[in-house]
């Protein structure tokens, strides 16, 4: 009990205080947002509850986290509304909130106060099978409550020639993960095929599939070898359905418009997503080094908005991780102006039929940004209210990333209501 007790850092306002400033805005997604910027810690006892048998572990990702191990710890949370928070393991010192087991449920604690009842995932079936070359289909596939993300693989190309992005710790996590899990470099399709045939004999549990790795810039072109795996990834994992397209989502680097014909044309992807990170070009240039140098800023914007003309509009998104705009010591020092700098561009790219939506910064021990600060609560809440408003505007949907199907951006939340 001790643990719970520890006064973390006072913020300038609490969340209580935050929340009262914005009173139309829903409380649980802003609870969901601060839980996301400040992790969680489980205590002794809420390790206790957990049950391997019917709650879903930590599987292998694609990032780590804050805590910088890999430990059997519960994947994530359920909010009451059906919500999910995408947690991130971490240590009491950082001030994270609390799960603790009181009474036959999990609670979730801020300074020994009780906010909120939260559930753990449950476990999919297929997570206690293998593949026929003997690989858990755990570590092939793994679970959101009703989405499948493959992560083909975890090693970036930007990262050999140390123009990694920096708040990004693909390549130290993938080391960790091959060395204590013995997770594979790189997927077989066949493995993938075998798995999402079990995950989907699971009636009415998945909707979508999500598809994600680190850039691979050999090719005869930059990104051809990146589209060649991704399409044979894709033509096995079509052979699960009866249907041309099938719900998914590939979230892949800048592709040249022969690149994304190549992937609607010969395969059932539905929707493509390309990560700009930060919405500002000087930004982009010092945070996403690699990016920067081999397609620029405004490249990579252009083909997001050509992508528009092959996929449709609502079909086409970027992600940002938000808050790295203020990331020191070149970041924006005024949230007033990384928003509206933020903002401005999400509309240009909105006009234009793409989609932002974004994931709260989360400053990763693997990263060159560890040890920062996140902005506030308030900064999160306005960022989130700005960009559904700029979806309303323009029309724009976020089918292949809302509560249900992805759970890891507070933005979308709100389009459910």
């Amino acid at each position: 009990m001790v643990a719970l007790l520890k006064p973390r850092y006072r913020e300038e306002s609490s969340f209580e205080d935050t929340l009262a400033a914005h009173p139309d805005f829903p409380r649980l997604v802003a609870l969901k947002i601060d839980v996301q910027r400040r992790g969680v810690f489980y205590t002794p006892r809420a390790e206790a509850a957990v049950d391997p048998a019917i709650h879903q572990l930590r599987s292998p990702y694609i990032f780590g986290s804050r805590d910088g191990v890999i430990k059997p710890l519960p994947e994530s949370l359920l909010l009451r509304d059906g919500s999910t928070i995408l947690v991130d393991p971490t240590p009491l010192e950082q001030a994270p909130y609390t799960v603790d087991y009181r009474d036959g449920r999990f609670v979730l604690l801020d300074e020994g106060r009780e906010l909120e009842e939260v559930d753990l995932w449950p476990k999919p079936a297929y997570y206690d099978k293998q593949t026929s070359t003997g690989l858990p289909m755990s570590h092939i596939i793994s679970a959101r409550p009703q989405r499948l993300n493959v992560f083909q693989s975890s090693f970036c190309y930007f990262w050999a020639e140390n123009e990694g992005c920096r708040f990004c710790d693909i390549v130290t996590h993938t080391k960790q993960q091959r060395d204590e899990l013995g997770v594979p470099n790189r997927l077989r399709p066949q493995d993938v095929k075998e798995t999402l045939a079990e995950a989907i004999k699971e009636p009415g549990r998945f909707t979508n599939l999500c598809l994600t790795a680190g850039s691979v810039i050999k090719g005869k072109e930059i990104f051809d070898l990146e589209v060649d795996f991704y399409i044979e990834l894709l033509q096995a994992i079509g052979e699960n359905f009866t249907t041309k397209k099938f719900p998914s989502q590939l979230i892949g680097s800048a592709f040249n418009e022969r690149q994304l014909r190549r992937l609607y044309e010969e395969t059932g992807l539905s929707s493509y997503t390309s990560d700009l990170e930060v919405l500002n070009e000087e930004l982009f240039n010092w945070i996403c080094p690699g990016k920067a140098k081999h397609i620029g800023y405004k490249g990579w914007r252009d083909r997001l908005i050509g992508a528009v003309d092959i996929f449709g509009r609502g079909n086409v998104g970027t992600g940002i991780v938000g808050g790295v705009e203020m990331a020191q010591p070149l970041g924006f020092k005024s949230e007033k102006d990384a928003l509206e700098s933020t903002l401005s561009e999400a509309e240009y790219l909105a006009e234009r039929g793409v989609t932002t939506v974004y994931i709260a910064w989360v400053p990763r021990p693997g990263s060159a940004f560890a040890g920062q600060k996140a902005p506030s609560l308030d900064y999160f809440i306005r960022l989130a209210r700005g960009l559904q408003d700029l979806r309303i505007k323009y029309g724009l949907s976020v089918d292949f990333d809302d509560y249900r199907r992805c759970g890891n951006h507070p933005d979308t939340d709100l389009a459910r209501i």
